[in-house]
């Protein structure tokens, strides 16, 4: 017998009662007329009521840190590196001891300096009075004395070049990586060991591009224009301690189009490193009667920057606005809103103009706009280097 057979003549009785069923559930709803999905309630979204605010204008770009004093270690003599006498980023005071080089052939050159100095001064001791009697030429006197001068003066270096076998720091700060390991022969014309770092306080290098300073006079910064200065750490949280700029390039960058700046930051608890990659946040004055809306909450359209609003009637009404700066996570909004206007803030994709909705508070609203941790916005164009600001607002 052939097994597929077999198997078709088991299986079929299952086949026509599951038919059967299908046809039966089938002719029990034809009673109901066919259609598209049944009529859905309002979308519920939830809305931000505006409220006029009051918030810093500032322009934030990407900066390094740096320390306030970068010294160079090097060795003053050469020879063979005998041990590090520090422990690479610790803090070290000015004078102490960082490297040993061999002492050996300077103290064997100390010894050959003494003996001859004393030779000298033995010799011109020995000859004074011969001189005074007129018994030797002057110039035999004169020549002794000179040898040993001459011979002093290389003491004196051989003392010198001996204390300089022990490298010791020449600042206090911070000390960087050692860039020669024991045994290395060390010579003056490569004497580099490590570098120390003074970071309290810190520096904090930028430039500012001509799109930011196209709106002050002449398109350049000067010192009265800056109100403050603040620092956005690599976490997004803003440095507690706002510093000040002490360095403000008087010429834009012919190369770059860019005018080069500098701040500095109390640092005393040593959490700021130099070369961290941060961003700096010149504050350079106030809005007042403007409004924030989340960055997810502003649509770039063919037609321009627009919010989606829950009208009088809570239907969807697009409102054109008019986009400033990004402050933390919103947008500025300089126009096209008004005090009470319910902007959405959610489920967007969803929406279309006149669609009716069911508004709800957004959640910890407070009266303003509280969605600096929303994420998703879209960015308008020449404001994508602005990407990756703090979740924190920065302090009037």
């Amino acid at each position: 017998m052939n097994p597929t057979s077999a198997f078709q003549r088991k299986a079929l009785p299952f086949f026509v009662s599951a038919l059967i069923g299908a046809l039966g559930a089938a002719g029990c709803s034809g009673d109901k007329p066919a259609g598209g999905p049944p009529p859905q309630g309002p979308m519920p979204v939830s809305v931000i009521e505006m409220q006029p605010q009051k918030v810093p204008t500032s322009i934030e770009i990407m900066a390094q840190t740096e320390g306030a004093r970068e010294t160079e270690v090097r060795a003053r003599v050469g020879g063979i590196l005998v041990k590090r006498l520090y422990q690479e980023g610790e803090t070290v005071k000015a004078g102490q001891p960082l490297f040993q080089i061999d002492r050996a052939p300077y103290e064997i050159a100390l010894a050959e300096a003494k003996a001859k100095a004393e030779q000298t001064a033995r010799e011109a001791a020995r000859l004074k009075p011969l001189a005074e009697a007129k018994a030797i030429a002057q110039r035999d006197y004169d020549d002794a004395v000179s040898a040993n001068a001459m011979a002093q003066a290389a003491l004196r270096q051989a003392e010198l070049n001996l204390s300089w076998t022990t490298v010791t720091a020449p600042v206090a700060g911070t000390t960087g990586r050692a860039v020669r390991s024991d045994g290395n022969l060390i010579t003056t014309a490569d004497s580099l060991l490590t570098s120390i770092y003074q970071t309290n306080p810190i520096w904090v290098r930028f430039s500012l591009g001509e799109s930011d300073l196209a709106n002050f006079p002449g398109g350049r910064m000067t010192q009265k224009d800056v109100k403050g200065v603040e620092l956005v750490l690599p976490n997004g949280q803003t440095y507690e301690k706002r510093g000040k700029l002490n360095f403000l390039a008087t010429n834009i960058d012919t190369t770059l189009g860019t005018q080069a700046m500098r701040a500095e930051f109390d640092n005393a608890d040593g959490q700021l490193l130099p070369g961290q990659f941060v961003r700096i946040r010149v504050l350079t004055g106030e809005r007042d009667g403007v409004f924030l809306v989340p960055q997810s909450a502003v649509l770039q359209t063919e037609q321009g920057t627009l919010v989606m609003t829950a009208g009088p009637e809570n239907k969807v009404a697009p409102r054109p606005v008019k986009a400033g700066e990004w402050y933390g996570k919103d947008w500025v909004i300089l126009g096209g809103l008004n005090a009470g206007d319910k902007v959405i803030v959610d489920n967007l994709i969803k929406l279309r103009p006149g669609a009716p909705v069911d508004p709800k508070p957004q959640p910890g609203q407070a009266g303003m706009s509280g969605m600096a941790g929303m994420e998703g916005g879209t960015s308008m164009t020449g404001m994508s280097g602005m990407a990756g600001l703090n979740n924190n607002r920065a302090k009037p």
